[in-house]
């Protein structure tokens, strides 16, 4: 089968078939380039020269062009002839003047090699067999090509136009753990000895970052479907359907939080989202009217269960694509004035798929802003994404609605839905699908936050979506799993695909709380689905995101009547939480953190951590530890290395480090607590924004020094970006017994003049679990200069 028939396949079986074919250098294809001439007895000539921005190489006919765009940061590109980019657009890089300003370097060459060396990497050219090596300014290898036939391009037609089969082949260390690519459902956190395929699809994200335990990432530059493959331990391929070039960044830490952060710095940084989006979402498929809408939210207070949004899922229109509700919702407008006097924010379900019956669906492809043969808007489009946003997300913004689900975001395409990497045999407005297969969330989520912006730049952006891609953080979004069943097994699949997923840059994740289908034989109200139900609703309270969603006839917390007290127990842990959560969602936007943790970021050196895929920490304090077998009551749990861990629960220590049996009753998931940890926990509340000056509880867990930064601000515009937030700076000293609330460093209209915080030194059954704690060691009046407590 030739490269030319693919858009004659017309199953995705053939398609494998095809693509096996590609990516096993079939000899259909003609090699228009390989590292070593078939035909020669001996090496290409190899030639280099320094250049202003790091090294140029010729290697018989390929180009190898290395860009030093910061200290920790590389750029490579290479090809036939002379390329400059894997693809002509790329639209989820920042601008070069931000992604890749340079820095200094020195070059050097010998009869054996050229190299670059900047403050904190070694990158050396080899003059024999053309291939690149990396390591630290003390001679660790980081990562190296390898050096027999390095990258391979190989010539075919794809989508009518004349494309590469990219390859580039690494050798990585024997030992190192490989995380990052997106989320996916295989159950691995560590990628070590796999192959994972990029391609957008439910449940599915392909995001082509890949993290070392080493402290360096390879970002494959392309929007191709691609194939990362070790099955071979000492063997790392990236394999791309359709390129001009190898095209990636090697970005060094060494620290992880230092990765992340040289991705966000080349793709785009996280703004803040509203306060109100880190409190709890009550969701299902379906609410069939206004009506019930109303009535879910009313019961919620009347019932004082904390929640803050609720969404309106799919058929709500009378035509999907038109801003048109069905009868069952007569008052659009004042169901939403309703819910916000009650401190509700809504959340609507919009889709990038049109039934071709509607009007908005009719006009989109007569002015050719479809995706042919798919229903589906081309958001790479930008008359297409004005379009969008005026004749149907626009529409329903102005309705008042606080939040957008855009969901189908792969995208899916027509009826029966499908999903699996459908793009890449569509034509886009920005160039072959094939080139840009997994490109839509990107440009999707990108046009939706661009738009709203322009309507209201004060309303902070948050949208839900089913997939992402490079650069989507800077988009307002958050990305849940997917279309998931309702089995622990399913569960325990959701522990490490959020983990890789926020190891590829991405910090906001969430998952469908007891899965989405359900499965026939247990029904919410079945007692043991009622269990399941409640050990996902303790790992979904420490997850960046918390909701609830499946497709159930009921899916409120009082459906779960045998668990109830376990679901309010968690939701209400959650708000007390707040003030840490808020402060930590400062970081991810300040700082480029991730809140939630795998251990391998904060314990890099300790290979234990590298295959631990079921615990992490949800912030600097606090390890989270999810049961996730059915009738399990006791789980193991690693505790790496700390002066002491604490028990949440009991406020018992722990010596670290090693594993320990954890008790794990059903209302109980394990959480520990390490020592330095200021954990703020402020007081009961029913939604995010209630009480802003109520009293703060700051639990010390004492055995090292520790700090927090405890953040606020207006909770709901953009005015943070201009200064208007304050940071109240906590420190403990171990040596010196003592606590200091530093000075408090700026402010905002309506900030509270004066708080309290009760002081409390952890220990056994004191500052232990949920609840407040009635009698504090000590009680502090801030007014903003430094306070300094003595335990």
């Amino acid at each position: 089968m030739t490269c030319t028939s693919m858009n004659q396949v017309g199953t995705r079986a053939g398609q494998y078939i095809l693509l096996a074919g590609i990516l096993a250098g079939s000899t259909s294809f003609s090699t228009a380039f390989a590292q070593f001439d078939p035909g020669s007895h001996g090496l290409p000539a190899i030639t280099v020269e320094q250049t202003a921005h790091g090294l140029d190489a010729k290697i018989g006919g390929e180009s190898l062009h290395v860009t030093v765009c910061g200290d920790d940061v590389i750029h490579v590109v290479a090809g036939p002839g002379d390329p400059t980019a894997s693809s002509p657009v790329q639209p989820w890089m920042l601008e070069p003047s931000k992604s890749c300003p340079g820095a200094s370097f020195q070059f050097a060459q010998d009869d054996k090699s050229a190299s670059l060396t900047t403050a904190a990497l070694k990158v050396e050219f080899s003059l024999k067999h053309g291939n690149l090596t990396y390591s630290d300014l003390q001679g660790k290898s980081l990562l190296r090509e390898g050096s027999n036939e390095p990258r391979t391009y190989k010539k075919a037609e794809v989508n009518g136009e004349t494309a590469y089969h990219v390859t580039d082949r690494f050798s990585p260390d024997r030992v190192e753990g490989l995380y990052g690519l997106g989320q996916h459902q295989n159950g691995m956190f560590n990628y070590r000895g796999a192959t994972i395929e990029l391609g957008q699809n439910n449940t599915d994200v392909a995001i082509p970052l890949l993290v070392s335990s080493k402290g360096y990432a390879v970002m494959w530059n392309t929007a191709s479907l691609t194939y990362v493959d070790n099955r071979f331990p000492t063997e790392l391929s990236f394999r791309t359907v359709a390129g001009d070039a190898v095209d990636y960044y090697l970005i060094y830490g060494p620290e992880l939080d230092e990765v992340i952060h040289g991705y966000r710095n080349l793709t785009g940084h996280t703004p803040l989202f509203p306060k109100w989006a880190y409190g709890f979402f009550q969701s299902k498929d379906r609410y069939v009217s206004q009506q019930e809408v109303l009535d879910v939210a009313k019961r919620y207070r009347e019932k004082h269960i904390p929640i803050d949004g609720i969404v309106q899922d799919w058929f709500w229109w009378q035509k999907e694509g038109d801003p048109v509700f069905n009868k069952n919702f007569p008052d659009v407008r004042g169901e939403l004035k309703t819910l916000h006097d009650e401190h509700f924010h809504a959340m609507l379900s919009v889709w990038g798929l049109f039934d071709p019956d509607s009007e908005n669906f009719k006009k989109i492809s007569a002015k050719h802003f479809d995706i042919y043969d798919a229903h589906v808007y081309d958001a790479t489009n930008p008359a297409a994404r004005d379009f969008y946003w005026n004749n149907l997300a626009g529409k329903l913004f102005d309705m008042d609605w606080d939040a957008f689900w855009l969901d189908s975001a792969e995208p899916e395409e027509s009826w029966p839905h499908s999903g699996d990497a459908i793009l890449q045999n569509k034509h886009l407005s920005i160039g072959s699908g094939a080139r840009y297969t997994n490109i839509f969330p990107l440009v999707h989520t990108g046009g939706v936050q661009e738009h709203w912006k322009e309507m209201n730049d004060q309303k902070r952006v948050f949208l839900l979506t089913r997939s992402a891609f490079l650069g989507q953080q800077r988009n307002g979004a958050t990305t849940w799993s997917g279309d998931i069943y309702s089995t622990y097994m399913n569960l325990r699949r959701q522990v490490p695909a959020g983990l890789n997923f926020a190891l590829s840059g991405n910090p906001y994740w969430t998952t469908d709380i007891g899965g989405y289908f359900q499965p026939l034989d247990r029904p919410a109200n079945d007692p043991e689905y009622q269990k399941l139900y409640a050990r996902w609703f303790e790992f979904g309270a420490f997850c960046p995101v918390f909701r609830t969603h499946g497709h159930r006839d009921h899916n409120e917390m009082w459906t779960y009547d045998k668990v109830e007290p376990i679901l309010l127990k968690y939701d209400k842990l959650r708000y007390r939480l707040m003030p840490y959560i808020y402060s930590l969602a400062w970081r991810v936007t300040n700082e480029d953190y991730t809140i939630q943790r795998p251990l391998v970021m904060d314990w890099r050196g300790d290979e234990k951590t590298w295959d631990i895929g079921d615990q992490f920490m949800f912030g600097p304090a606090l390890m989270v530890n999810p049961v996730m077998r059915e009738g399990a009551t006791r789980r193991d749990v690693y505790l790496p290395a700390s002066p002491v861990w604490y028990d949440f629960w009991t406020g018992d220590r722990v010596a670290g480090r090693g594993w320990i049996e954890a008790e794990a009753p059903l209302d109980q998931i394990p959480l520990y607590v390490r020592a330095g940890s200021i954990v703020p926990m402020g007081p009961e509340i029913e939604y995010a924004d209630e009480n802003p000056d109520g009293p703060i509880e700051l639990r010390v867990y004492t055995g090292t020094d520790g700090s927090f930064n405890l953040y606020n601000d207006e909770g709901n515009n953009y005015d943070y970006k201009k200064g208007l937030h304050s940071v109240v700076p906590i420190r403990w000293d171990e040596a010196a017994k003592t606590l200091t609330l530093g000075a408090r460093e700026g402010e905002y209209p309506g900030m509270p003049k004066e708080r309290t915080f009760d002081i409390v030194w952890v220990g056994r059954d004191h500052g232990a679990g949920e609840t407040l704690v009635s009698q504090p060691d000590k009680t502090v009046r801030y007014s903003g200069a430094a306070v300094i407590v003595k335990r």
